[in-house]
């Protein structure tokens, strides 16, 4: 049974852009017509190290800002969450939902058969996929991994589209570039800086438009439930 509302938690390893996925997941979602949220939570500012962010998307007014301790969705980014630990949540696990869904970023299956069977105990979905290999092969750069989770995650909830999200990420990356000199130099160098965030946002939105496509079409095959109500427009 799909909710007015529901909670995202996003661990992660710092340098992987899970910030920058849940305040486009954020964006998209209001764009659809959705309320919606987002907040990180990490400690040390490098790569590698542990990072945590949260969304959350309704149909109706949210005011919860912090830590997502029960959420419907979790979105692993990187396979160390799990294997090494490199979580402030653990189990990666901790705290979903029944009926809820997991989703991992790895090459491999790394659930174990005792984690696995209390996920099923809670009829709790688990897509694993290596979409860093999307991020790869489509945008050039495994930096683009976020997107492809960010298209994994309305993909499976299939109620903010593509248009919606190639919004969010214009919100993110499109900046307005003004000449204000009026000089062809300078309007040569604002163009080819917009140029280059054109080419961005392109193969970003191509990322996410390709994990979309999967990871709807596995929750049709695994008869993924819905999780959040549409918005009546």
């Amino acid at each position: 049974m799909s909710k007015d509302s529901i909670k995202i938690r996003m661990p992660a390893l710092g340098g992987q852009g899970a910030v920058t996925a849940a305040h486009i997941a954020a964006t998209a979602a209001d764009t659809e017509g959705y309320y919606a949220v987002s907040n990180p939570f990490f400690g040390a500012e490098k790569r590698m190290a542990p990072s945590e962010s949260y969304a959350r998307i309704g149909t109706v007014p949210i005011f919860d800002r912090g830590e997502v301790i029960y959420p419907d969705i979790i979105m692993v980014y990187h396979p160390q969450v799990i294997t090494m630990g490199k979580s402030y949540t653990m189990p990666f696990y901790s705290g979903v939902k029944e009926n809820g869904l997991v989703i991992i970023n790895s090459d491999h299956e790394l659930v174990t058969d005792s984690d696995r069977k209390f996920l099923e105990s809670k009829n709790v979905k688990i897509l694993t996929r290596d979409f860093t290999k999307f991020a790869v092969e489509i945008a050039g750069t495994e930096l683009a991994t976020n997107m492809a989770m960010l298209g994994a995650l309305f993909g499976a909830l299939g109620t903010v589209g593509k248009g919606a999200i190639e919004e969010g990420i214009k919100d993110r990356f499109l900046k307005k570039y003004v000449a204000s000199g009026g000089t062809a130099s300078l309007d040569s160098v604002i163009e080819k800086k917009f140029k280059k965030k054109l080419d961005l946002i392109n193969s970003n939105l191509a990322t996410a438009s390709a994990a979309y496509d999967l990871t709807a079409e596995w929750a049709k095959e695994v008869g993924l439930e819905p999780l959040l109500d549409p918005v009546v427009k």
